[in-house]
């Protein structure tokens, strides 16, 4: 990748965010100066592009992912999306890291697996019951102190999702960082389900739908969170 660097007099760099026409997409406009994509010399550009040709297993996600967006686009939920990425990379057995305040939604979604004959095995966040304590977690820092809480433990849902040679593993609510940690040791490809947001019902976007009125205080500099 090329390690050149396009800002403005401000010393702003440029990103796609800053990006208005997107002229990547369709190539309707030219590309505007500062564009990522004419950043990368046509060499760069040519051996990125071959990880996605051949039989390879970024190319069969790659163009199962294209096929389940260009067959279904606004048709599906991401339930049954999951489903037909999984038949179009010949997996299997699938993988659930689940987080405990989502245990009934994984069940539901174990059902609906099984139903579509694939083969869920799942693993609770709080496997091991390691307590918080035992890694440096202050009691107060506990959601009910003074009371065993174990810690979540990704990496072992990892471990114990690749003991088990999933084929494809979905997230379901891990927490931020958490889920970091478990997409780091996953060894199968990983996709999400949920992404939790305790306060908007797992609906994380809505913060930012609603930035300019209900939850203006995330543009609020310096909150020391």
């Amino acid at each position: 990748m090329s390690d050149s660097h396009s800002s403005d007099n401000s010393g702003h760099e440029h990103s796609c965010s800053d990006c208005t026409p997107m002229s990547c997409y369709r190539q309707q406009k030219r590309l505007p100066d500062d564009c990522l994509s004419g950043r990368l010399g046509q060499e760069q550009l040519d051996g990125l592009t071959a990880q996605y040709i051949g039989e390879g297993i970024d190319a069969r996600i790659a163009r199962a992912s294209a096929e389940v967006e260009g067959s279904y686009y606004g048709k599906l939920t991401r339930v049954e999306e999951i489903i037909a990425f999984a038949n179009r990379i010949g997996a299997k057995r699938i993988g659930l890291a689940t987080c405990i305040g989502l245990a009934e939604e994984s069940r539901i979604f174990v059902k609906v697996l099984k139903a579509n004959d694939l083969e869920p095995f799942s693993v609770l966040c709080k496997v091991g019951s390691v307590d918080k304590s035992e890694i440096g977690i202050d009691d107060e820092l506990k959601i009910l102190p003074g009371c065993h809480e174990s810690i979540c433990n990704p990496i072992l849902q990892a471990r114990l999702l690749n003991d088990s040679k999933t084929e494809l593993n979905v997230v379901i609510g891990l927490c931020v960082g958490h889920d970091s940690l478990f997409m780091k040791y996953s060894e199968a490809p990983v996709t999400t389900l949920i992404t939790k947001d305790r306060l908007l019902a797992h609906n994380p976007a809505g913060a930012l739908y609603t930035a300019g009125f209900y939850y203006k205080r995330i543009l609020e500099p310096g909150r020391n969170l």
